[in-house]
């Protein structure tokens, strides 16, 4: 079985695809003691460090873990980005990818998957990166794939660097059958959780704005999605037969009901947010608290994705069937 190490591994969502496509995971990295503290609850044979990548010896590393054939890497993204708005990016922060070559180098193994948002692309260094990777050895190729292609119920498109450092990479993604999962399927039932009368003294003048908008596209007897926090740029809302918008690390979207009583409201909870990045329910998302699990997911990486990009490249073929 080949043998897979995962830096910057958060909770484990790149793993967790790994895992799917054959590899077994045996080392991990993650600076934030609740991504660690998760990740050992789903993979307790692995050997996880909680540390910055640069203050450990690499060598011991290697040594702990053995041979590494697959290399994962979703190095910070929050200074990439542009949900980040018009803040100043940390370049120190965004300077912590170069450590993926680093452990590269130390670790050789034959194939390496950097995920990353896409914004990644324009970063001064993004080329450096590329060239010491491929002085290497690495092969290397790009692809922008999107979460709702390979089964997940969310609109998600990252940037996915892989490597090879004895064929060129050349992925092929075949289709999925069928509409994409609409946000529907990841609900609970009606009645599971606490839900609040939408329409209150209390009620933010801007989120009525944005129910009133939904109400007028679909009418006062359906049922969709607010953006509760945060700026949009599709009217704050969202039907449900469509798959949900990119998940964040802060508590985003609201599910809007009609009722007896009149509209209701109640943000999606974790075990909703965890269907629609793709976890399975056996995923066990335990460690930390409601707002650090939603950090953890929207940090995270669909599974099912990576189980494909992973499959497809180890296995040597031009095409991976999506899941």
């Amino acid at each position: 079985m080949l043998r897979g190490c995962d830096i910057f591994c958060g909770a484990g969502g790149s793993s967790v695809g790994a895992r799917e496509a054959g590899v077994e995971m045996v080392g991990a990295i993650d600076m934030c003691p609740v991504a660690t503290s998760t990740y050992r609850a789903n993979f307790p044979d692995a050997h996880v460090v909680t540390d910055r990548l640069e203050q450990i010896d690499v060598g011991a590393f290697k040594r702990r873990v053995g041979e590494v054939d697959v290399l994962l890497a979703s190095p910070e993204c929050r200074n990439h980005t542009c949900a980040k708005g018009a803040r100043p990016r940390d370049d120190a922060s965004r300077d912590t990818a170069m450590q993926v070559v680093e452990y590269a180098r130390e670790l050789a193994p034959r194939w390496l998957v950097l995920e990353n948002v896409i914004y990644m692309r324009p970063w001064s260094r993004y080329p450096e990166l590329k060239r010491s990777l491929e002085e290497l050895g690495y092969r290397l190729s790009e692809y922008t794939l999107d979460a709702s292609d390979f089964g997940v119920a969310q609109r998600r498109r990252r940037l996915f660097l892989v490597g090879d450092r004895e064929a060129q990479p050349a992925l092929e993604f075949a289709k999925r059958p069928g509409p994409r999962k609409s946000v529907k399927s990841i609900l609970d039932r009606r009645g599971a959780w606490k839900t609040s009368p939408l329409r209150t003294d209390r009620r933010a003048k801007a989120t009525l704005a944005r129910a009133a908008r939904g109400f007028a596209s679909l009418g006062e007897d359906a049922s969709f999605l607010l953006v509760y926090y945060g700026s949009d740029g599709s009217g704050g809302w969202q039907p449900l037969d469509r798959p949900l918008r990119t998940i964040t690390t802060v508590d985003r979207f609201a599910l809007v009901e009609p009722g007896p009583q009149g509209h209701t409201i109640r943000m999606l909870q974790v075990p909703e947010l965890q269907r629609a990045m793709g976890f399975a329910p056996s995923f066990g998302l335990t460690e930390g608290t409601r707002r650090e699990k939603i950090r953890l997911l929207g940090n995270g990486v669909c599974p099912p994705v990576m189980e494909g990009v992973v499959s497809a490249l180890t296995a040597g073929s031009a095409t991976a069937a999506l899941s």
